[in-house]
């Protein structure tokens, strides 16, 4: 368990503890994992977990695409106050329906970014993306049908912008909060389904977005988050290549607190020589520049000139008060 986790559980106790955001009944001990934890709402306040303002487009917006909520119950997000994905959605989804504001927060990362689009029903962020089709070729459901937020890889957000140039990017967002990895193999799922077979087509292929000549072998990619970073650099690829949504260019951007420490570390003992850094190895590891970028949340979201935006106000306040210390 990483060091900046229990940092982060410490910070979200406090801020239940005084936040006016929390109902008397969300201040009170969560159930995670079969035992209380102080830094969890209890479920039936699961709601409370996302940023008022946001709270009702959120649920809604989830609920009309079918996606899974990560550790969520009965249609809520996770009770944890340390989730990842509750953090990007707090983060992101204020600046859905705000493209001026948008650009300006992604412009750092993208200076040739001219305005914004609308992704997914006139939003300007999509939540747990997976592409129009099954590009990866990963197993559907019983059902058939795919799933967004679960058993399918999928970016925790995606946006969309013409450059000055006039082309149409995509990036697909990859969010980190508090993770950390060991470094476990993941060559094999729980279900004895051999992963190496599924993705084994996109990285033989000639047009593999990534530098082989760099890699021992495919099997060094099977540890967390290179197998994540794997999974939706080829998304983006195959995405790309279809021109999803009129796309030109199809990119990965990693956002993830420099404060996070534990998340550095290199997980894959085969990729340790190429760099001292997850992002430092995945940025050598793309063949073309421009389709990986990292930025860290202190950097991106610290600047940003919330009093140009008066609408973003009440949403700065809070995470300013929930997440400061990765925030300032």
């Amino acid at each position: 368990m990483g060091h900046f986790l229990e940092a982060e559980k410490l910070c979200q106790v406090a801020f239940k503890r005084t936040s006016p955001d929390f109902t008397d009944a969300a201040r009170a001990e969560g159930i995670y994992r079969e035992r209380p934890r102080p830094f969890c709402l209890p479920r039936e306040c699961a709601q409370e977990n996302l940023y008022p303002g946001i709270r009702a487009a959120a649920l809604e917006y989830f609920a009309q695409h079918a996606i899974t909520w990560h550790q969520g119950e009965r249609n809520a997000p996770s009770n944890h106050l340390c989730s990842s994905q509750v953090c990007c959605v707090n983060f992101l989804m204020p600046f859905a329906r705000e493209p001026l504001a948008l650009a300006e927060l992604l412009r750092p990362v993208y200076p040739t970014l001219d305005h914004m689009l609308p992704l997914e029903d006139g939003l300007f962020v999509a939540f747990e993306w997976i592409g129009a089709a099954n590009y990866l070729g990963e197993r559907a459901s019983r059902s058939g049908q795919r799933t967004r937020g679960a058993n399918f890889t999928s970016a925790d957000a995606a946006v969309m912008f013409e450059r000055a140039d006039g082309r149409r990017q995509i990036a697909l967002i990859e969010w980190k909060y508090t993770e950390s990895y060991s470094g476990e193999p993941l060559h094999i799922a729980a279900s004895g389904t051999d992963r190496t077979s599924i993705y084994r087509r996109l990285y033989a292929r000639d047009d593999c977005p990534l530098d082989k000549s760099l890699l021992p072998d495919f099997d060094a990619l099977f540890h967390e988050p290179f197998y994540q970073l794997m999974r939706q650099q080829f998304l983006a690829h195959e995405m790309e290549r279809a021109h999803e949504l009129g796309a030109d260019i199809v990119s990965l951007l990693h956002i993830a607190p420099a404060a996070n420490l534990d998340f550095r570390r290199v997980t894959s003992t085969a990729l340790q020589p190429l760099g001292d850094s997850v992002t430092t190895i995945w940025r050598r590891l793309v063949r073309t520049p421009d389709r990986f970028a990292s930025a860290s949340t202190e950097d991106l979201f610290g600047p940003f000139p919330t009093d140009e935006f008066p609408s973003l106000a009440g949403w700065s306040r809070y995470i300013r008060r929930r997440y400061g210390p990765i925030y300032r």
